[in-house]
């Protein structure tokens, strides 16, 4: 057999083989085929302390995780994943103490509680919490970082939401 021949049955055996199991890979992400679309509602800030940008750069964020990592079409409600969750803390505190007892660093903490519902996949679905935090200076004004800070932590909120939907590990 010649090796164009070998090479023609092995392509085709990996076409059969990769079509047939009903799941499709993009970047990692796996995804099961039954799987077309995708609705995330806006994350509602439940904290006591309120960041006003926070909701909606979490909302945003994993919209467009979901837009430009999958090849799911986003709609408004009542997708085959829907996302949909709050901000349950938002905290900013003392970390560590110098000599003379006063804080060295502060830690800014955010909690959100994340949904996934997927009445075509029940197995993917969850319900969990996800924690993200960043510690600074002591001696800088929270305001004066936490706009970066809040960039950062709800990056991170994302991709971890992102990865439990997608990753299925």
């Amino acid at each position: 057999m010649s090796s164009n021949k070998v090479l023609i049955y092995i392509g085709l055996l990996a076409t059969v083989l990769s079509s047939s199991c009903g799941i499709y890979k993009l970047n990692g992400v796996t995804i099961p085929e039954s799987i077309k679309t995708v609705s995330v509602a806006y994350i509602e800030n439940k904290a006591s302390l309120v960041a006003p940008d926070l909701s909606p750069a979490l909302s945003d964020k994993l919209r467009t995780k979901f837009l430009t990592q999958t090849n799911l079409r986003l709609i408004d409600d009542e997708g085959d994943f829907t996302i949909s969750g709050e901000v349950i803390e938002y905290s900013v505190g003392p970390v560590g103490s110098q000599d003379n007892a006063t804080a060295s660093v502060n830690r800014l903490q955010i909690v959100v509680r994340a949904r996934l519902e997927c009445s075509k996949e029940p197995k993917l679905e969850f319900d969990r919490t996800f924690t993200q935090f960043e510690d600074f200076d002591a001696d800088k004004n929270l305001a004066d970082v936490e706009s970066d800070i809040i960039q950062n932590l709800s990056d991170n909120l994302v991709q971890e939401i992102f990865n439990k939907a997608t990753l299925n590990w």
